[in-house]
């Protein structure tokens, strides 16, 4: 499932969405990737993006669009406005 990331506040619900697809717990995923649970949460709040949020300028105004390839079982744990793609 292909979802279309607009901005970089879309990357949280994503991880998000990805992570409560697979059943797995925050802490559990956060260790297993080498991160804190902290950081983890922030990165699935939208915490600490200004750097992303200048990337995203960049690739708008190169007309890159940015497209994240997640699983099927993602999509019921999306937000409501990112599950029309």
């Amino acid at each position: 499932m292909k979802i279309k990331l607009h901005k970089a506040s879309d990357i949280g619900p994503v991880v998000r969405a990805v992570r409560k697809a697979q059943r797995i717990r925050q802490d559990d995923m956060a260790g297993a990737i080498g991160v804190s649970e902290n950081f983890l949460g922030k990165v699935e709040h939208g915490g600490g993006n200004a750097q992303w949020t200048k990337v995203f300028q960049v690739l708008e105004g190169l007309g890159i669009e940015l497209v994240c390839d997640i699983p099927n079982e993602a999509h019921d744990h999306l937000p409501e406005y990112m599950r029309g793609g």
